[in-house]
């Protein structure tokens, strides 16, 4: 008697397309990324980014309006959610205001410093002037998020008087403007000849920003 082979039961099995179907969104915000970074905001088309996903551009408008829509979920896939983490860590952290600040600093350097976080400053601060809507997008959910969670701890420290009396709200700018100064020279103005190493930078402007900030008690 023949036997017939028994065939492999795929009814439980996923199609390759929807196999993939959840890992589209990043997949086509990773190519918007390095699109934008390559040619600029107002060069990408969202038929380059679809042949860079390996998806149709009908897919796209799937998850993604427009190329705005498409470039704030860039941002927010890089560095909303950097920044929410500490949210909790301020609700809970019982140390030391300098520690706490150090360490928040430190964060947003590991975070601007990435090249998919240099890549989306360096568009917001290219494309500002032509897409102003790009550089709002930035500050209000990179900036201003990052602002507020400096001025909190500056204001943390004051009220336990482990910090001397300033305005929190300009201390915090003053903080975080060399951080993103660093990035911006870091991705346009070093071509190859010597400079202060990260580390060496980090500790330098810490030391500078602590000893700024330290109540005389």
């Amino acid at each position: 008697m023949d036997l017939i082979p028994t065939m492999p039961d795929h009814s439980l099995e996923k199609p390759a397309h929807c196999r993939r179907k959840e890992a589209r969104p990043t997949e086509i915000i990773a190519a918007a990324l390095h699109l934008f970074d390559e040619k600029g905001y107002a060069a990408t088309r969202l038929d380059d980014v679809a042949l860079r996903a390996g998806v149709s551009k009908g897919t796209i408008y799937l998850y993604f309006d427009s190329k705005e829509a498409l470039f704030n979920a860039v941002v927010r896939e890089g560095l909303v959610a950097a920044l929410s983490g500490w949210e909790v860590r301020l609700a809970n952290d019982a140390g030391n205001s300098s520690n706490l600040l150090g360490e928040l600093v430190l964060d947003f350097s590991r975070m601007f410093g990435s090249d998919q976080a240099g890549a989306v400053l360096k568009l917001a601060l290219s494309e500002a002037g032509n897409f102003p809507d790009i550089a709002h997008t930035y500050h209000d959910c990179v900036i201003e998020p990052g602002i507020d969670l400096l001025r909190r701890v500056v204001m943390r420290g004051m009220a336990r008087r482990e910090f001397r009396s300033v305005n929190p709200e300009i201390a915090a700018h003053i903080i975080l403007a060399p951080l993103l100064m660093r990035v911006i020279w870091e991705h346009s103005f070093i071509c190859g000849g010597s400079d202060v190493p990260t580390e060496r930078y980090l500790a330098e402007y810490l030391d500078l920003v602590l000893e700024g900030l330290q109540s005389a008690g």
